[in-house]
């Protein structure tokens, strides 16, 4: 369940930005609302490459960590279960999901990212609908400008039209309805009709002096859709090409240099990415395993730096290697081995140094820093609460001595007020 919460957490994170720019494109091009999720779906394979891993590494630190913080892991290993036979089921499920990620670098990614470049370049073109605002003029074809006053059941029905036409010829048709909507045209399909009801023509000719008026019942007003270019075919980036093509062309001598590079860096990139799973279990026992007599988080938070962070030196790495100024070998897979190199004597720490830790100078170093936070923290409680007392001692004073004097002023009338009563008894 912590893979699953972490798979699912990651993806909707990385798909909540984009998600909230493609509201706004789509809302711009006034394309169907459809399009949206059809393009996160697109995006979602692409997203999936770093939340797999991701998902991956904390469901295994989750599980190995509740077993060590409950003295579980203890039992097993006293009984001589060891770090590699705990780990025979982690290593299936990653066997599994390395299977699945690279099916997707395979196939599935290259595919979803062209599909993905088709659906922005069709609702920027208008292929996926034309696009008339309420209350705004529409210029279609350039001949004619359409404006309506209210849209109902998602634009089929219309009300208040207007439409202004021109013609080759110089004629110019002036037309106002109540009523309208859309329909296809079996015998054109590059041209509807627009069925208006109740409404009037006004025709302006150059060659009659007083422009002609009418009246109709239903006219239907032919438009020319414009035409749509095609979109191109997959395979105007790297990363929509498969790996056997981009096997083909990185060795490919008859292709340009600057093409062979990118396919090469493109290829290792994907590669590197999918074989970093299999470390994954690995830094996972490293970084579950808390200091005895500790429940310290603070290697679930390393974890997810250092696959993040390695991924970001991957991109990097692709990059450079694909603008020719470094060989893939050192961009991509030297940072690879040293990773590789670094998860294993940490996880040879914990499972063969006995009291070993992989961040131990990690958790001493946050261990001092937290004491001292929360010394620093109850000195300032302390010294609000010591400032807030002497404040409310002041406010009692200043009262106190606010007090004194009318007291002071009735005991002196209180005073002289019987002083006048016994001179009035004598």
């Amino acid at each position: 369940m912590p893979m699953l919460g972490t798979l699912a957490l990651a993806a909707s994170l990385l798909i909540l930005d984009k998600m909230l720019r493609l509201f706004e494109v789509v809302a711009n091009e006034g394309g169907p609302v459809s399009v949206i999720f059809q393009m996160l779906a697109n995006l979602l394979p692409e997203y999936m490459s770093l939340a797999i891993p991701l998902g991956l590494m904390l469901g295994i630190l989750f599980a190995f960590r509740k077993l060590a913080t409950s003295s579980e892991l203890d039992v097993m290993r006293a009984v001589g279960l060891g770090y590699g036979r705990l780990l025979r089921v982690p290593y299936l499920i990653t066997l599994a999901l390395l299977a699945f990620n690279f099916l997707l670098v395979y196939f599935i990614q290259p595919v979803s990212r062209y599909d993905y470049q088709r659906l922005a370049f069709e609702l920027q073109s208008g292929a996926l609908g034309a696009s008339i605002k309420v209350g705004e003029f529409t210029t279609l074809e350039d001949r004619t400008a359409l404006r309506i006053e209210e849209s109902r059941d998602n634009g089929r029905e219309l009300g208040g039209i207007f439409a202004r036409v021109t013609k080759p010829d110089g004629d110019m048709l002036s037309i106002s309805a109540r009523q309208g909507k859309f329909m296809a045209n079996r015998e054109e399909p590059n041209t509807i009709i627009l069925r208006l009801t109740d409404g009037t023509i006004v025709q302006d000719q150059p060659s009659i002096p007083t422009p002609r008026v009418l009246s109709f019942a239903s006219y239907d007003l032919p438009i020319d859709l414009p035409e749509i270019e095609r979109f191109r075919t997959r395979g105007g980036a790297e990363r929509e090409y498969i790996l056997p093509e981009l096997l083909q062309m990185g060795w490919n001598k008859e292709v340009s240099q600057e093409v062979r590079d990118q396919s090469r860096a493109s290829f290792n990139f994907r590669m590197v990415e999918v074989l970093m799973m299999l470390l994954l279990p690995l830094l996972s026992v490293a970084l579950a395993i808390p200091p005895k007599r500790s429940s310290s988080t603070l290697g679930v938070f390393v974890s997810i730096v250092m696959v993040v962070a390695y991924h970001k030196v991957n991109q990097y790495g692709e990059d450079v290697a694909a603008l020719g100024l470094v060989s893939p070998i050192v961009s991509l897979w030297l940072p690879f081995l040293l990773f590789g190199a670094l998860i294993v004597w940490m996880y040879w720490r914990v499972a063969y140094v006995p009291g070993g830790q992989a961040i131990g100078w990690l958790e001493k170093g946050a261990a001092i820093i937290t004491k001292k936070l929360m010394v620093l923290f109850r000195l300032l409680r302390f010294t609000g609460r010591r400032e807030l007392a002497a404040r409310a001692r002041a406010s009692e004073e200043a009262a106190r001595e606010q007090a004194q004097p009318a007291s002071r002023g009735r005991a002196r009338s209180e005073a002289e007020q019987q002083a006048r009563d016994r001179k009035a008894e004598n």
